[in-house]
């Protein structure tokens, strides 16, 4: 099992800047595989950004890229998301995942899951 505990999130003014974190504990964290999704009032949950296992692959959605950085720190078992120049359509619950095996842009593909940090961009 893996536990995950996104925080970070908050208020902010458009233009503005957070960065999210992602402490996981129970499994080894370094092998696995980890991403961001992201979920607004009345939408289905999207893909926001994955990373592979030794952080040397990333992937984005093509509405952050450029403008959101995904990381992590494997000796402090923690993901991060660097998010820049944010816009009000950011306004979302983030969710950190991990699975096992490759990296996916899926939801469905990843069994754990951290319980939301709320971003709130205004205008």
């Amino acid at each position: 099992q893996v536990q995950l505990v996104e925080s970070g999130g908050g208020l902010v003014q458009a233009g503005g800047s957070l960065r999210l974190s992602c402490a996981a504990s129970g499994r080894t964290f370094s092998s696995l595989p980890m991403g961001w999704f992201r979920q607004a009032p009345g939408k289905e949950r999207e893909f926001v950004a994955t990373i592979s296992w030794s952080g040397g692959s990333t992937d984005y959605a093509d509405s952050v890229k450029g403008r959101f950085t995904i990381s992590r720190d494997n000796t402090k078992n923690t993901m991060y998301l660097q998010m820049n120049s944010l816009k009000p359509e950011d306004t979302a619950v983030y969710y950190c995942a991990a699975r096992m095996g490759l990296v996916s842009f899926f939801s469905n593909d990843y069994p754990f899951w951290g319980q939301g940090t709320r971003v709130t961009v205004s205008s």
